[in-house]
């Protein structure tokens, strides 16, 4: 992954004013309808985590209950109920005040995209957030904490990510594409749809292509989902931040994650649950891993207390099996500032138990 030259925060600053101060005037003059917001959140969080097998570290980091990022969005009114639409998200660590999520992260990581809505629906070209990743954070009780959640942890923190002993589980890829194109449809009784596809945009790489579905369903108590996820490669991944961490499935081919999530509220409880088959293909032959997740919320003393459970076993491949729980709680100061405390445990096959633990406040602007 490429790597950015390290902005000063003042020269930063002046060049998102004079952004912003470009983009409003742009929109003022462009068109009577036409709209630019700022928008974001900052979240800090104190305590102490261990990974599975590792040293315990404690540390004041950025993004404990939701990754830490600020963006600009906005529209234009084309008339006959067509409008053009775009994005522009960074995330950055609050903690030292760096851009992206980690070092070498692109600049805008989370979303970079312009597209036109209409009553037929969405369409939208750029780097887009994938549809698994919106399952996936909607239907667990931590939503996207990269900290505290545990289904976040069987989906995006395994195969790659711990570099002291190989894992074979978890998807490939980041939570948005590069070279996307997508199409979201319109609202039909609470039932929506979509679909994505990133082309691998080099000569020679014709192959290495991706594409995912998903259908979102909310009508009143009950919520679901259905996502699936396809990615194809040659032989070695190019989503690895380090490729020669794709030693840890050696001649890998093609990866598909199929993913089913239900949530129902009942008020004074809310119930979570998925469900998530991963096939990856690999030269010596196919692998699976099965994943669950359950969890619930309940509203306690003005805030919100929230528990999960998540469970995965691959056969065929390195058969290891991972158990992760956590335990929160969420007290809202406001409509845009809460405070949290959360404990989470992880455990793999033939480790020692690694958690996490801490507190921490988030505000939204």
């Amino acid at each position: 992954m490429k790597s950015f030259r390290q902005l000063n925060w003042s020269t930063l600053s002046a060049a998102i004013t004079a952004t912003t101060a470009g983009m409003v005037l742009i929109a003022g003059t462009a068109h009577a309808q036409s709209s630019v917001q700022l928008y974001g959140q900052i979240d800090e969080w104190v305590g102490s985590q261990k990974p599975p097998g590792g040293q315990r570290t404690w540390e004041l980091g950025g993004g404990g209950m939701s990754t830490s990022y600020w963006g600009f969005k906005g529209s234009e009114d084309l008339g006959s109920d067509f409008k053009t639409i775009f994005a522009l998200e960074a995330f950055f660590r609050p903690q030292n005040g760096q851009y992206g999520r980690f070092a070498g992260d692109t600049f805008f990581g989370r979303n970079a995209y312009v597209g036109v809505e209409s009553r037929y629906g969405t369409f939208a070209a750029g780097r887009l957030t994938t549809q698994l990743f919106i399952s996936t954070i909607l239907f667990n009780p931590f939503a996207d904490s990269f900290q505290f959640s545990p289904m976040i942890y069987h989906t995006y923190l395994g195969m790659g990510t711990f570099p002291a002993y190989p894992t074979d589980q978890g998807s490939l890829g980041d939570s948005s594409w590069n070279n996307a194109v997508s199409y979201s449809s319109p609202n039909f009784g609470g039932l929506t749809g979509g679909v994505m596809y990133a082309l691998g945009n080099q000569a020679g790489l014709a192959s290495q292509h991706k594409d995912s579905a998903q259908v979102l369903y909310f009508n009143g108590p009950l919520a679901a989902t259905a996502a699936y996820q396809y990615m194809n490669f040659n032989t070695v991944a190019g989503d690895f931040a380090n490729p020669a961490g794709a030693d840890v499935v050696a001649g890998l081919r093609s990866q598909s994650i199929a993913q089913l999530g239900v949530t129902y509220d009942l008020k004074f409880v809310k119930l979570y649950s998925q469900y998530m088959l991963t096939r990856n293909s690999v030269a010596t032959g196919d692998y699976h891993v099965n994943t669950g997740q359950g969890g619930f919320t309940v509203p306690v003393a003005g805030g919100t207390v929230m528990a999960s459970y998540a469970y995965s076993k691959d056969a065929g491949g390195l058969n290891q099996k991972r158990s992760t729980y956590a335990l929160g709680y969420d007290y809202p100061l406001s409509r845009r500032t809460d405070l949290y405390a959360a404990y989470m445990s992880d455990k793999f096959s033939a480790q020692p138990a690694g958690d996490t633990f801490g507190v921490g406040i988030r505000v939204k602007f």
